[in-house]
């Protein structure tokens, strides 16, 4: 696995995040992006948290409720 030495993966180790979580949240996306344009986990359908889910590697997704997703993504 490569990891990521962009800053603001530095500041999450510095938070005490794993260096595989660190690893994942620089490499999205919208990393480097502010602003709190998506919409909160609760309006999103169950089946685009799923996605976001796998992006991140959560094992046990596909027998996850929606709440159990929702859960598992604010604590992965």
């Amino acid at each position: 696995m490569k990891i990521n030495t962009k800053p603001c993966a530095k500041k999450d180790r510095e938070k005490g995040y794993s260096i595989e979580k660190s690893a994942r949240i620089a490499n999205t996306p919208n990393s480097g992006k502010k602003g709190g344009l998506s919409k909160p986990h609760e309006e999103r359908k169950k089946e685009k948290l799923y996605e976001q889910a796998k992006n991140v590697g959560i094992d046990g997704r596909s027998k996850m409720s929606k709440s159990e997703l929702i859960f598992a993504l604010r604590n992965n």
